[in-house]
């Protein structure tokens, strides 16, 4: 590979992964705090509307690092991809620009009114507020996934005489069917994060003995809804993703499994180890005939191989691929199990005293990041060699004039950059949870005193 494309590679990659960061726990908390705004409207608790403005406080420092973070990405498409930006921008210029003009500020500005506004907003507008950060943040998702959607799936276009393509079709673009289960599968593993840290909290605060009431909110919020999206996460989303893959890029399909040869019955891999030499797996643990029955939903069907398609279309970098897929796969079944056995004590009322399964819940907070960071490059070096799939390949729309050298100097500042705002962030946070939220008094007790007789002038 080209050592200039491999830095421009290596350099988006960092930036789009750290950037990632942050947007999966803003997304994730969103519909969190409709349910917490919308239980303190229900029950008139004041310890939900406490828990809604603590995790505000997060999300405003996700969404600040998120900000920061993402502004470099859209320079890049200029300075590391201007061939591409040439060949694209007239289709994909369009939702950013959407997700920047629309969603963005949907979200800053409510997300403002919600921080701020709440001694001055009545309970209604201010649940109100809550919704619409949690829409603008779902909208600013959605143009973005659009955006990836297309390069994965092109629809809407056309070639001009320039070479470059131009939307022919705005409606297509939006309602790309690639983008909608691609965004399903995204926003519910986004909220996986958002509800395995929140109980995650609440665990830590059992288990220090601190702020108990909401740490018991917290955990009980966290369990629920990670068990309802780690379900989507398998069934419908990710199913229906699989199968628009044996459908549109069989060669990803069978580099996802590491399958060489076309197979009617081809089996499920779920453990073992590429061997590229040998085109085999070593140390094998397969379901047979599932591949061909979950993508055709036939257990005899026939599934392409990598072997029926010429080699120079095969991704990159088949092991990294077949592991990404494979540790994705495998924390999402990780996620089910610990969310059903969570809410089976949460039944049984005996989560809160099982410390056991606290200090699980405590522990496994990383795990959503790494599983949805290798969905991600899952989805992205399956796509290679192409940019856009079947369109433009990746070595021919990187900046020609950019040097190696100019890369790895830019490259270096990002990662002194992020680092400094990685402690930055764990500052912040680390702050927020230590002081816990807002603690909730009790009402004040009624007190009658009787009224001694007066004369009726006094009265």
């Amino acid at each position: 590979m080209n050592g200039a494309l491999l830095v421009h590679r290596l350099q988006f990659a960092f930036t789009a992964t750290y950037h990632y960061l942050f947007p999966q726990l803003t997304m994730g908390l969103a519909p969190l705090i409709v349910i917490l705004k919308t239980l303190a409207l229900k029950t008139k608790d004041e310890r939900y509307d406490a828990a809604a403005r603590f995790w505000a406080k997060i999300f405003g420092i996700n969404f600040v690092i998120g900000v920061v973070t993402g502004i470099p990405m859209e320079f890049q498409f200029g300075t590391n991809w201007s061939h591409f930006s040439r060949f694209a921008g007239g289709v994909i210029g369009q939702t950013l620009a959407m997700e920047g003009c629309f969603a963005f500020f949907l979200e800053s500005t409510f997300l403002g009114l919600f921080l701020y506004g709440e001694k001055r907003l009545s309970k209604g507008l201010h649940w109100f507020s809550a919704l619409m950060v949690f829409l603008g943040s779902w909208m600013s998702g959605y143009f973005i996934i659009a955006t990836d959607a297309w390069m994965q799936h092109p629809v809407g276009y056309e070639r001009v005489a320039n070479g470059s393509v131009q939307l022919n079709s705005f409606w297509q673009l939006i309602l790309n069917p690639w983008a909608w289960w691609q965004y399903a599968h995204n926003m519910s593993g986004a909220v996986i994060t958002g509800t395995f840290v929140m109980a995650a909290v609440g665990a830590f605060y059992l288990l220090s003995e601190k702020h108990v009431e909401q740490g018991r909110i917290f955990v009980r919020v966290g369990v629920i809804v990670g068990l309802f999206v780690s379900l989507l996460q398998i069934v419908p989303t990710g199913d229906a993703q699989g199968r628009m893959l044996a459908r549109n890029q069989p060669v990803t399909l069978a580099a996802m499994e590491a399958l060489w040869d076309t197979q009617p019955g081809a089996p499920l891999v779920i453990l073992g180890q590429p061997d590229m030499v040998a085109q085999k797996i070593d140390n094998p643990l397969v379901i047979p005939k599932m591949l061909s029955f979950l993508t055709w939903r036939s257990w005899g069907a026939e599934v392409k191989g990598l072997n029926a398609i010429p080699k120079e279309d095969w991704p990159e970098n088949i092991p990294l691929l077949y592991y990404t897929y494979h540790i994705m796969v495998g924390l999402g079944t990780i996620f089910i199990v610990v969310s059903a056995i969570a809410v089976f004590l949460l039944w049984r009322r005996k989560l809160y005293r099982a410390r056991w399964m606290l200090w699980i819940l405590l522990l496994a907070f990383p795990f959503p990041y790494i599983a949805n960071t290798a969905g991600w490059m899952t989805a992205e070096t399956g796509r290679q060699p192409w940019l856009v799939y079947g369109l433009m390949r990746t070595a021919d729309g990187y900046s020609k004039m950019v040097s190696a050298a100019n890369g790895w100097f830019s490259f270096l500042g990002f990662l002194g950059m992020y680092t400094v705002l990685s402690v930055l962030f764990l500052f912040l946070v680390r702050r927020e949870i230590e002081q816990g939220p807002e603690p909730v008094l009790p009402p004040l007790p009624v007190i009658v005193t009787a009224v001694p007789n007066l004369p009726a002038g006094v009265r």
